[in-house]
């Protein structure tokens, strides 16, 4: 009895204790982890999280707690850093929703925190949570985002990368880690890269990577990531690797096409492998061999035990029940180099794949394989010179070539490289070497060089005759290249060679094909494959993009059926004002400016419409208003329809009329602001009545508070008769610009008056006419 009563007390302590870790690590206050106050600004704020960052950095401090107390620095700044998320937890003390692996880092660090102080054995439930002991497994193969992107990104274009995005506390990641343990280890041998992400340290690479969810498993291959989507078991993971991998690596050799496989060394300039093994499939080995190879060797497979691979097999005498690889170079008959072996190993196909990247001869054909065939030298111990064949290019090798090829292999040394160069291709590198030209025109010629500098600089050796191939060229190079063993100062001559062009390089409509397709791939994969979070941004683009098109399309169409109803104004001057609305006619010679609509709006100038249509007009629209008295109001509007109809089009200009018998002493408030403008009546003018403003045009911008002045011929041609102080600036009426009239001071008609209104109305909508403004617009009684 007493064991029971002394367990149950075990068992509440236990729990109690519980709770109060648990309590304890809810109290998360961020302020209090970055030592700041909770008015304080984001600059204090970033101040303090940078100075604990270098203080509790993992790299940098050893102390046992730095890493879970610099995840909560870094948790504390990315709320306080944010001014939403700060917001959610000033008010309801939780950073909301949006908080991601910063809420599975909370979790983490709370229970990880109790499981520590507590000392549980994991064992005895089965949980192995402990992150220390489950990621020793991967812990050789963890990445952070430096390293990703300077080491594995480059690296991914030779070999593919197999990566999985883990995090603590999750289930799924364990229950695949048998699996992911041994697919690793298969792999690993033959090649892939393998890494390991933790989403709760390196979030931002995670976020770059696009991995929302723990776990996931990527494919890298030529800095393009790939997702994998079936189940995780060994076979699926192996599939996935392999398609990653191009399908054009390795071709399928069999009697009738060998031939012509190995005999493309001449337009490749590779040599070419063959694979002999009874698999009916290329292993993963020899296709990720082909992937790193790729820019040196082509490869081929033969199954053996395929019918119509019998001619081959026998002609270079394989061996069927063992895997063999051959390596081909100018000689097509003869292999260059073979290995045999059962359940060859990466390396030593790696080491043997590595001796044979090059061609005995082979053409330099840019300037990296330039750099490559023909290295700098390093010391004097280090030696290299290469021997450079300058041949024009031909359809079938000649017997220079194969003289040069005879004489290279039976002169292979480790300090000797030959090579040769099409002269008409790269002609600024064969005059350099060859500059007298007049000896060799058209002919083969061999230059001994070594090179000193990455910039160019050489000391080299031409011989002095023409290259054919004979016995005589032949022991005349061998003696030179005896007597350079001896005697390094035989290259006496020094020049800078010039880059060589890339003859293999695609033209630029190819390149664009190949980025195009690349692209349209990559998109298909994301719209199909990739987290929807991630497309959202282009697929709403696409969407807006298509909407806006359409509607456009559609407005297009409306617009243009309605002008095709429309029907011609008609050919006489006839206007009619009927509820303010008059409807001019117009001439074939303005028939370009016709505006949609048939009439012109003209609309009264009144104290019930002198808010909408002036003070509070829209800004960038403006009110053109005529001057007008009873006695002139019909000429006077016809003929301002007239000259106004062909600018009705723009949808920013309104017009409007004045009247000057209820209205004058407005008029009179508003010419004051126009220096000189008109003469205005005062109390001692004695034709304060009198004065004739009709014809008088004011454009005014309501919301800029400015206005434009249009003066009638009459009225100027009266000034000057009358002596007046000032003539109004050109720019304000348009007769003055091609000179005043000579004639005298006779009646003219009223519509006269606005004979020159479309020129100043042209020059408006330029900008060029002179702007009055005044500080207030006058109440119009």
């Amino acid at each position: 009895m007493e064991v029971k009563k002394l367990s149950i007390s075990w068992q509440f302590l236990i729990v109690l204790v519980l709770v109060l870790q648990i309590l304890s690590a809810l109290d998360f206050d961020p302020y209090r982890v970055l030592g700041v106050s909770r008015t304080a600004s984001q600059a204090d704020i970033k101040k303090a999280y940078k100075k604990l960052a270098r203080e509790w950095h993992p790299d940098k401090n050893k102390d046992p707690g730095a890493e879970d107390k610099f995840i909560q620095i870094s948790k504390a700044y990315e709320i306080l850093s944010n001014e939403e998320k700060r917001s959610n937890y000033d008010h309801y003390g939780d950073a909301g929703e949006n908080q991601g692996y910063q809420k599975q880092q909370q979790r983490e660090y709370r229970f990880r925190h109790f499981h520590e102080n507590f000392y549980f054995d994991e064992s005895f439930f089965h949980f192995p949570f402990n992150s220390e002991r489950r990621d020793s497994i991967d812990e050789k193969y963890l990445l952070h985002f430096s390293h990703y992107v300077n080491e594995v990104v480059p690296d991914s274009f030779k070999k593919p990368y197999l990566i999985k995005i883990t995090s603590d506390w999750c289930f799924s990641c364990i229950h695949i880690e048998p699996v992911w343990k041994e697919v690793v280890q298969e792999l690993e041998g033959l090649g892939v890269g393998i890494g390991v992400v933790h989403a709760g340290y390196e979030r931002r690479l995670a976020h770059h990577l696009g991995a929302h969810s723990t776990p996931s498993i990527l494919g890298i291959i030529n800095g393009k990531i790939s997702f994998f989507h079936n189940a995780v078991v060994r076979e699926n993971l192996r599939q996935f690797v392999e398609s990653l991998l191009p399908g054009n690596l390795v071709e399928k050799v069999t009697n009738k096409n060998y031939v012509r496989f190995l005999s493309g060394w001449q337009q490749d300039n590779k040599p070419h492998v063959l694979l002999f093994d009874q698999m009916p499939v290329v292993p993963l080995l020899y296709k990720l061999t082909a992937f790193a190879y790729k820019d040196y060797l082509s490869f081929g497979y033969v199954h053996v035990g395929l019918r119509g691979a019998e001619e081959i097999t026998r002609q270079y005498n394989v061996n069927v029940y063992t895997p063999t690889i051959l390596v081909f170079k100018e000689h097509i008959n003869k292999p260059a180099d073979v290995i045999q072996a059962r359940g060859m190993k990466k390396q030593v196909v790696d080491d043997f794949i590595a001796q044979n990247k090059y061609l005995l001869a082979a053409r330099v054909t840019s300037q990296k394989l330039f750099h490559e065939l023909c290295p700098v030298k390093r010391s004097h111990r280090q030696r290299k010179y290469c021997v450079v064949l300058l041949t024009p290019e031909a359809t079938k090798l000649g017997k220079p070539f194969e003289a040069f090829l005879s004489f290279a292999l039976a002169n292979t040394q480790d300090t000797v490289r030959f090579v040769h160069i099409y002269s008409n291709r790269q002609q600024e590198f064969a005059t350099t070497l060859v500059p007298d030209s007049d000896t060799f025109p058209g002919r083969s010629a061999v230059s001994i060089l070594e090179r000193r500098t990455t910039g160019g600089r050489v000391v080299y050796k031409t011989l002095e005759a023409p290259w054919t191939g004979s016995e005589s060229d032949k022991f005349t190079l061998l003696g030179y290249l005896d007597q350079l063993r001896r005697d390094p100062a035989l290259l006496s001559s020094e020049a800078v060679l010039p880059d060589l062009t890339d003859e293999l390089a695609p033209i630029f409509l190819l390149r664009w094909l190949y980025s195009a397709s690349d692209y349209i791939s990559d998109c298909w994969d994301s719209i199909f494959h990739n987290n929807w979070r991630e497309m959202m941004p282009l697929l709403s683009l696409v969407f807006s993009a298509l909407f806006i098109l359409f509607g456009t399309v559609i407005v297009q169409a409306f617009s243009d059926s309605n002008d095709e109803r429309e029907s011609n104004p008609p050919d006489k001057e006839e206007v009619h004002e009927k509820a303010g609305k008059t409807e001019p006619s117009f001439t074939k010679e303005n028939s370009s400016k016709i505006p949609k609509k048939g009439f012109v709006e003209v609309t009264e100038l009144t104290d019930v419409t002198y808010t909408s249509n002036l003070v509070r007009l829209r800004p960038g629209h403006m009110n053109v208003v005529l001057i007008l008295s009873d006695p002139t109001k019909t000429s006077l509007l016809q003929k301002f329809a007239l000259e106004v109809y062909t600018f009705t089009g723009s949808s920013r200009l309104h017009f409007s009329f004045l009247s000057l018998d209820k209205h004058r002493e407005w008029l009179e408030c508003l010419l004051e602001f126009a220096q000189d403008a008109a003469p205005i009546a005062n109390q001692y003018d004695e034709h304060f009545m009198e004065r004739d403003y009709t014809g008088y045009v004011l454009a005014l911008n309501g919301h800029r508070k400015y206005f434009c002045l249009f003066k009638p011929q009459k009225a100027v041609e009266e000034e000057e008769a009358v002596g007046s102080r000032g003539a109004l600036d050109s720019s304000l009426h348009l007769g003055e610009s091609r000179g005043r009239p000579s004639c005298g001071l006779g009646p003219r008609p009223v519509r006269g008056k606005l004979s020159k209104l479309s020129l100043w109305m042209e020059r408006l909508l330029e900008g060029s006419l002179q702007r009055f403004y005044i500080p207030s617009w006058p109440e119009l009684d």
